[in-house]
C-alpha cells in the first residue's frame, strides 16, 4: 500500500481524477457520512462538496491530506494535522481517516493508521490524538483495537458534536 499527499494542480485544486475517485470513497460511507452530518444528503455527496471540504483542510498549512492506494487503487484517504489550535496540546491530530466501504476488512484502515503514525515518530513526535463522535461505536472499536485509548469527552471543534478523544504514545519504531 503507498501513503502520499493528495496532489495539486497549480491553483492548489485538486486534479478531477482524484476528485472523481475521492467522491466515490466518501460516498461508499454512507453510514459514517449520515452519522457525521458532514454533507447536506449522505445519498448525494457531489465532487465540489468534496472539494470543497478538502480545500477547507488543505488552506491550513499543519493539516496533510494523503491517498492511500493499493494495486493502484484509492482504498483510503487520512487527514493529520501536525499542530491542534488548541496551544496547550502537544500532539499531532489524525482528523479523518476513511477506507472505500468496499474495501474494508481487509485491513487498510489499520495500515493506513500505522503509516500515518510512522510518518509523525520519524517528525520527532511521542503521540497522536483524534476524536471519534460519541455515536459511532465502530469508529471507538477500531481505534481502541489499535491502541488507543479515551482521554477525555468534548465538542469537536467545526460542528460542536459530542466526541471522545483519543491517544496514542509512539514508541520507538
Amino acid at each position: 500500500m503507498i501513503l502520499a499527499p493528495v496532489p495539486l494542480g497549480p491553483d492548489r485544486d485538486i486534479p478531477a481524477p482524484v476528485l472523481t475517485e475521492l467522491t466515490a470513497l466518501y460516498a461508499s460511507n454512507r453510514e459514517f457520512q449520515a452519522l457525521s452530518g458532514d454533507f447536506p444528503d449522505p445519498d448525494d455527496i457531489r465532487p465540489e462538496q468534496v472539494a470543497a471540504a478538502l480545500a477547507d483542510e488543505l488552506a491550513d498549512e499543519d493539516v496533510e491530506v494523503l491517498l492511500a492506494r493499493a494495486e493502484g487503487r484509492l482504498v483510503g484517504v487520512v487527514v493529520t494535522l501536525a499542530r491542534h489550535p488548541d496551544p496547550a496540546d502537544p500532539d499531532p491530530w489524525i482528523g479523518l481517516l476513511m477506507v472505500d466501504a468496499g474495501a474494508q476488512r481487509r485491513g487498510y484502515g489499520r495500515r493506513i493508521a500505522e503509516g500515518v503514525e510512522e510518518r509523525f515518530r520519524a517528525a520527532g513526535r511521542d503521540a497522536v490524538r483524534l476524536a471519534v463522535l460519541e455515536d459511532n461505536p465502530k469508529g471507538l472499536a477500531f481505534w481502541r483495537a489499535l491502541g488507543y485509548t479515551v482521554i477525555g469527552h468534548r465538542p469537536d471543534r467545526q460542528l460542536g458534536r459530542p466526541c471522545a478523544v483519543l491517544r496514542k504514545t509512539l514508541g520507538a519504531a
